[in-house]
């Protein structure tokens, strides 16, 4: 069932339910006071009826008072015996009793009969009693045929108005629900379409909908198609790139291997030189299952207590023989400071950022760490005066495989654009945050943010 048909069938049951307790609260209440009335009319006449009865000394009723009586509003009264005895009877012709077992229970009832040549009676029963025992029964009753019309009237026009109005609301709902979901349905086509054609670029007309359910999720889906094609456009660019560096390094594998089988002897210098590519080629491997791991969320880490200020001169200990004198390395400033966390992997941020560092400034430029505690929180900085990252590659920089035009043209020591966005989710899955400022020809900042142990 579409989901038209199910919000449809929903409205028009919910406004029958409604439809149908309302008319049974009419109903009951017109049937109610309908018989209110009746009943108070042969209370009244049975009060005026009493009031002229008269028992003489045997017990027995007297009814020559009620010799002219004649029953206001088409009433039926019958007065018996003690005996079962009629003792009067107005019409005359009424001889059956109204309601013969109520003339056996003894108290004041009401009670709905029927009796012969007539439908349905209503009939009050009232048992006439003296301090010498009981003396007879009175009954008065009333035709309420026209009752019983009104209320079967009154049904037939409830029902009739329930039903119809159910109909208009099943075709007003379907209406405005069609209405409704009509730009739904151009969505779904246009998503479709852009599925099909893999046409990431295309977006979904936003129009008058950004106020209402439907506007929402279609920004909402505009912003994953923004996303993907982000992600897209930046995997794309990282196969080029692949394609690009695995090239490279296999046609210098294979042109030196080449030339070492025509030499037919051992070059000390081209073995160095494939020993170096295939060294690039598995620090490219290393990266992508490293990333693979992380985008599968099965990245291990071993949280526990690690000395912060320790584990940075490490880390600027073994920077500093891997750059070689070519670039000044020094800690500025450093406080203890110990977090949880897992120090491979914390040591792994760190040589990340400045690898990059070292990477991608001129030879004799300086960097420069600090370790400082801010709150419950510590600071590492850690900063170069390189060339800086240009503006529209900032906001950038922690995306998978993004890397900045300047960086196109690679060295064999560059990275693949997977280490900032490793670090990023390293520092992020130990509770802090990595930020980066950089000016253009000045240099840049990277600051990352680790929650303290508390003691």
């Amino acid at each position: 069932m579409s989901l038209r048909s199910r919000l449809t069938l929903l409205y028009t049951s919910l406004m029958g339910g409604v439809l149908l307790i309302f008319g049974l609260l009419v109903y009951g209440l017109v049937s109610l006071i309908l018989m209110s009335q009746v009943d108070d009319r042969l209370e009244d006449a049975g009060r005026q009826i009493v009031s002229q009865l008269v028992v003489t000394s045997t017990n027995q009723i007297d009814i020559r008072p009620l010799a002219t009586y004649q029953a206001p509003n088409n009433l039926i009264v019958q007065v018996w015996s003690a005996d079962r005895v009629l003792r009067l009877a107005r019409p005359a012709n009424q001889i059956e009793p109204l309601d013969r077992l109520a003339q056996s229970t003894g108290e004041v009832i009401f009670t709905t009969s029927g009796i012969s040549g007539i439908d349905r009676l209503r009939v009050l029963t009232i048992p006439l009693r003296t301090e010498r025992g009981p003396a007879g029964t009175l009954q008065i009753a009333q035709n309420i045929n026209l009752v019983d019309n009104t209320r079967r009237s009154l049904g037939s026009v409830v029902i009739l108005l329930a039903s119809t109005t159910m109909l208009a609301s099943a075709l007003a709902a379907r209406l405005t629900i069609d209405r409704a979901l009509e730009p739904l349905a151009s969505v779904t086509a246009i998503a479709t379409q852009i599925t099909r054609a893999s046409d990431l670029q295309r977006r979904l007309p936003v129009g008058d909908l950004a106020d209402d359910e439907i506007g929402e999720l279609v920004q909402a889906f505009n912003q994953t198609l923004e996303r993907l094609e982000v992600l897209f456009t930046a995997q794309q660019r990282f196969m080029a790139d692949v394609s690009h560096d695995l090239r490279t390094p296999l046609t210098v594998i294979k042109g030196n291997a080449g030339l070492l089988r025509k030499m037919k002897q051992i070059d000390q210098e081209l073995l160095l030189e494939i020993e170096r590519e295939v060294d690039r080629l598995t620090r490219m491997v290393e990266e992508l299952l490293l990333l693979a791991q992380v985008e599968s969320g099965n990245l291990p880490m071993e949280m526990k207590p690690v000395e912060l200020d320790t584990l940075l001169l490490e880390v600027v200990r073994q920077m500093k023989a891997l750059a070689g004198g070519s670039r000044g390395i020094q800690i500025t400033e450093i406080d203890q400071a110990q977090v949880l966390g897992d120090a491979d992997r914390l040591k792994q941020v760190f040589l990340n950022i400045i690898g990059n560092a070292v990477q991608h400034t001129p030879v004799g430029t300086q960097i420069k760490m600090a370790l400082r505690l801010s709150g419950r929180q510590a600071q590492v900085s850690i900063s170069d005066n390189g060339p800086g990252i240009p503006p529209e590659d900032l906001p950038h920089i922690f995306e998978r495989f993004y890397r900045g035009e300047k960086s196109r043209k690679r060295r064999s020591s560059t990275s693949f654009g997977l280490g900032l966005s490793i670090a990023y989710w390293i520092v992020r899955n130990h509770g802090g945050t990595i930020e980066v400022q950089s000016l253009e020809n000045k240099g840049t900042t990277f600051t990352v943010w680790l929650p303290l142990i508390e003691s």
